[in-house]
């Protein structure tokens, strides 16, 4: 059994349920969560004032799963949760980096 832990933008979770629904995955935990990684957050215009958000709102996602289907949630993860800009997330079993599919000290 493997603990896979993803890190991903909120709006995406409903893509990421439906993809692990249909490789059979019955159970994620989810949590909301803020951090910020490689973008140190940004600014945003409130009422003519600035801002600096420095922590994002994210999604944690937990699943434990047996070992042969941790690469198959690893990819539809990658595959669902992907937009290709900076703050995509990241999936620690083996770290990668959604955006790229970077994996190892190189995601981090």
């Amino acid at each position: 059994m493997k603990l896979v832990t993803a890190i991903i933008k909120p709006f995406k979770m409903d893509d990421v349920r439906a993809a692990l629904s249909d490789i059979g995955v019955q159970g994620v935990t989810v949590t909301e969560v803020k951090g910020f990684g490689r973008q140190r957050g940004h600014t945003e215009l409130y009422r003519g004032a600035e801002y600096v958000v420095d922590f994002l709102p994210k999604l944690k996602l937990e699943i434990a799963a047996p070992d042969e289907q941790v690469e198959a949630i690893v990819e539809a993860i990658i595959a669902s949760a992907s937009t290709g800009k900076i703050g995509d997330g990241k999936i620690f079993e083996q770290v990668v980096r959604i955006r790229t599919g970077e994996t190892g000290v190189e995601a981090i």
